[in-house]
């Protein structure tokens, strides 16, 4: 009896088949240079991982998490760093432009803490709004609903032990300052109504002393190290396929 054409790769082989098979695909995409979208229909569902991106400044850590939420749709949640800056009422909006955004101590990492132990546990949290155009946190809150996946982004998401110690799988995205520099002016200039010299000068006094003391060791705890940020297309692809197990049911 003729065996049929499934039955002819032995259970140990199957799976180093279906490895070669995600490798030529991902080599695919990187030769197309595009990012894999999830199939039509296709679900994933599981318990909750948790994933940290963290990074320089401008080092395309925002592209990535978009294009990891744009696959997975509704069964991711991106939670960003900013938006857990401390608010400073007491203060004006000359007063706020001179703090420093880029220390630890700036942001109530406690609070969002607590907000990815409750997600896990299966809790809505109010994730807070923070308003780079005034420099202070907004009034407004975002309900956010526990989710598969959840994503935490910024630069300073794997230099907290705690937050740490709460991530399946930590990713520093490695840029060189050179560029980080411009991408950051194109960005605060455009995007969040700043001045090319007040960027330049938050850059030298504060963005890359932080950087150095705090950011850039931090990449010693990450679980992966992706170069280039969003221009690295098939490492965001391997990335997406990684998740894609740890959340399949």
């Amino acid at each position: 009896m003729a065996i049929p054409p499934q039955e002819r790769i032995c259970p140990g082989t199957r799976k180093y088949v279906n490895l070669s098979i995600d490798f030529f695909r991902i080599i695919w995409y990187k030769r197309c240079n595009i990012v894999p979208n999830r199939q039509e229909g296709e679900r994933i569902t599981g318990n909750v991982f948790v994933v940290g991106i963290a990074g320089g400044s401008a080092s395309g850590k925002t592209t990535i998490a978009d294009q990891i939420q744009q696959y997975f749709g509704d069964q991711i949640e991106v939670i960003r760093h900013d938006s857990y800056y401390l608010p400073h009422n007491d203060m004006t909006y000359e007063e706020r432009t001179h703090l420093n955004y880029d220390h630890p101590s700036s942001f109530d990492t406690g609070r969002l803490y607590d907000d990815v132990v409750a997600l896990k546990a299966g809790k809505t949290i109010e994730r807070p709004v923070y308003d780079y155009t005034i420099h202070n946190r907004s009034l407004e809150t975002v309900t956010v609903e526990p989710r598969p996946l959840i994503l935490l982004e910024g630069i300073l998401v794997l230099e907290n032990e705690a937050l740490r110690s709460l991530m399946d799988l930590k990713v520093f995205v490695d840029t060189d300052a050179d560029e980080r520099i411009m991408r950051r002016i194109s960005r605060d200039t455009v995007e969040r109504g700043r001045s090319i010299d007040s960027v330049i000068t938050q850059y030298r006094e504060t963005v890359k002393p932080m950087h150095d003391q705090f950011v850039e060791p931090s990449k010693h705890t990450a679980d992966v190290i992706i170069p280039w940020g969003g221009e690295n297309t098939v490492g965001i692809a391997l990335l997406i396929e990684y998740l894609k197990t740890k959340i399949q049911t």
